[in-house]
């Protein structure tokens, strides 16, 4: 049955007959899957089965053609309702139940604990709460700039509206006029007992103080569910919210209001008594040898991957005489490919993310030039990194900056979820290490590649100069996957070789991975990065007056070592990591794996901040911490004469 995008003014008793007996099934097909599981969520699977059998006959989607571009998109912010998403979808004909009953938190299948987006017809990988919203809001907003007209249904548990970054998302729906209609399973519990006593919460006032459209419903009555679905479809503009009121465990007697049943499965003995009750077949035995010998059917699904045609344009050039710092190549650089893509429209569309900080990490002239595509979140990075994480598995590039410490370390959740959602996101932060300088060790990011290293699928570019800054912006802007790109705040030369010519010009070709030998020398190898390398350069030229000469190694690319160049390294004896960045867990630590990896045992010695620093000017604050170019040529000229 297919309602068509809700388009019947009401269900007829035919649907509504349909809808209430697969709501039936799908109760018992819950009890089975977290049964046989011994664990999973039935309380709230429960309490939104009637919502999800509405919503998943209602929407605009298809089992024949799960990815549509045109579909409307259903997210499921409070994941772990998961076995009532995966009964809805399995009723509404996206794979078969048995798969989803006997692979249920089942190793290799995926039917995981929470919704999972390799199951067809879930959209986003929640688990997190209070991470729906915000992954609405980036579907809602690729529909604006697609000029397409499909919907965006949220839906949310009760609890999970205590999360700030709820609050954050409401506040840029509203203000974008986001197409998002969000459903509130409200059934006044959650893991610590009644959701008003754990932390009072207005949650029809809060959404009406943010000038969205409230309806409140009976949750478990599916013609006034269809109905307010039907009319914030059709007959309201801009975001509206459903409050559901619903019952946990709905539909078994001892299980009903018991939030003990929120995150805990029926015991056999349970589970028997539940069916009689619900009239259903028992049938465990079979799904336990289904689940034993994994005689189910396999469901495999893989959402496409972007498509985006982006021109990139000539890269600037920046000669020796400019006086400029990185964060302002990449504002050029974006700029240009705004210019390119977005106003004369030759390519795919761009969208440019911030949060109140345009003119500090240089977006302002994208923003001038393409406002349509520039889009300001305020001072809400939870809701923005989840937004632009989840706009970007659309087909638009999306870029997002921020400082360092506010778009790694405040949202290294919402990166970990973006990395888990195999996101296209261009995370470009400007303002990290010491060289923040003034603003003090609140504001001096000096972990994002401690950080950033425990997410499997983020490639980290560190631009030495506003020559390799240029190319690495387009580099990644042509290139798939979740980037990001750090640079620091203060200005830098631009790099040269040893005879005076541009080190990163016209000529040269940004690859990631690639170790660029910047100096050459034998006595020893010095690897850094970023804005660390001019005076790595500094100290090669003080080294060299007193007759020693090293190899001076610009490592760009810290999550992807170039071995070889290691090994070349490592040749001279002595290897030496030189970095604006937290000792124990930076450069250092992944120059050392390398050289484990390939066996080699040169002399080594990491030079690293070891210390939060203070409020002063940058080269200040290196010299505190031993970092200047003399401390570092002092350090290989002492080592040199042991």
């Amino acid at each position: 049955m297919e309602l068509k995008g809700f388009l019947p003014p009401e269900l007829s008793e035919k649907e509504l007959k349909d809808l209430s007996n697969k709501a039936h099934l799908a109760r018992g097909d819950i009890l089975k899957m977290t049964t046989l599981a011994k664990s999973g969520h039935p309380g709230g699977s429960m309490s939104s089965i009637d919502i999800y059998t509405v919503l998943y006959h209602g929407a605009r989607i298809s089992p024949e053609k799960p990815h549509d571009p045109d579909r409307d998109r259903i997210v499921i912010s409070h994941g772990h309702t998961s076995p009532g998403v995966y009964a809805a979808l399995a009723r509404r004909g996206f794979f078969p139940i048995d798969a989803a009953i006997a692979g249920f938190r089942l190793i290799g299948s995926p039917f995981e604990g929470h919704v999972e987006k390799k199951v067809p017809g879930v959209e986003w990988n929640t688990g997190n709460l209070g991470q729906g919203l915000s992954a609405g809001c980036g579907f809602a907003l690729s529909a604006k700039l697609l000029k397409k007209d499909f919907k965006v249904y949220v839906v949310m548990g009760c609890g999970e509206q205590q999360k700030g970054q709820i609050s954050e998302a409401r506040r840029f729906a509203k203000k974008y006029d986001l197409d998002i209609i969000a459903i509130i399973d409200y059934n006044n519990r959650q893991i610590s007992g009644i959701t008003w006593e754990i932390m009072p919460q207005m949650i029809r006032e809060n959404y009406e103080s943010d000038r969205w459209k409230v309806i409140e419903v009976n949750g478990h009555d599916l013609q006034e569910i269809y109905q307010a679905i039907r009319r914030a479809t059709h007959e309201i503009e801009g975001p509206t919210a459903i409050i559901a009121h619903t019952v946990m465990g709905k539909g078994v007697s001892f299980m009903e209001g018991k939030e003990e049943f929120h995150g805990k499965a029926l015991n056999e003995e349970q589970y028997i008594k539940a069916m009689e009750e619900l009239g259903l077949d028992a049938d465990l035995t079979k799904y336990k040898k289904m689940r034993k010998t994994k005689d189910f059917p396999a469901i495999t699904v893989h959402y496409p991957r972007p498509k985006l045609k982006i021109l990139t344009g000539e890269p600037r050039e920046y000669s020796p005489e400019d006086k400029t710092d990185n964060r302002s190549a990449y504002g050029k650089a974006l700029e240009d490919l705004g210019r390119l893509n977005c106003v004369e429209k030759k390519g795919s569309p761009i969208a440019v993310f911030d949060c109140d900080l345009a003119s500090s990490v240089k977006s302002g002239d994208f923003a001038k030039i393409c406002p349509a595509n520039f889009f300001q979140a305020g001072i809400q990075e939870h809701n923005t990194a989840t937004m632009a994480g989840a706009l970007s598995t659309c087909d638009v590039l999306v870029f997002f900056s921020d400082f360092g410490v506010f778009g790694v370390d405040e949202t290294y959740n919402q990166q970990r979820l973006n990395d888990i959602n195999e996101t296209n996101l261009k995370l470009v932060c400007t303002h990290n290490g010491l060289d923040v300088g003034e603003d003090g060790k609140t504001h001096q990011c000096i972990d994002y590649l401690g950080v950033l290293s425990n997410l499997f699928g983020f490639k980290v570019i560190i631009p030495a100069d506003p020559n390799q800054t240029d190319k690495a912006v387009r580099y990644a802007a042509t290139h798939d996957g979740n980037f990001f790109i750090g640079v620091g705040r203060s200005k830098v030369p631009v790099i040269t070789k040893e005879d005076g010519s541009v080190m990163f010009g016209k000529d040269y070709l940004f690859e990631y991975g690639k170790i660029d030998l910047v100096r050459d020398g034998d006595n020893a190898a010095i690897f850094t990065m970023g804005h660390m390398l001019f005076r790595a350069i500094k100290a090669w030229e003080i080294l060299k007056e007193e007759g020693i000469k090293v190899k001076i190694f610009n490592v760009s690319s810290p999550r992807q070592i170039d071995g070889e160049m290691i090994k070349q390294g490592a040749e001279t004896g002595l290897v030496i990591t030189y970095e604006d960045h937290n000792i124990e867990t930076g450069l250092g630590s992944r120059i050392a794996l390398e050289l484990a990896r390939r066996k080699l045992s040169p002399r080594f010695m990491t030079l690293g901040v070891t210390r939060y620093g203070d409020s002063a000017p940058s080269d200040e604050l290196f010299k505190s911490v031993g970092l200047s170019p003399q401390d570092l040529a002092n350090i290989v000229s002492d080592i040199l004469k042991q």
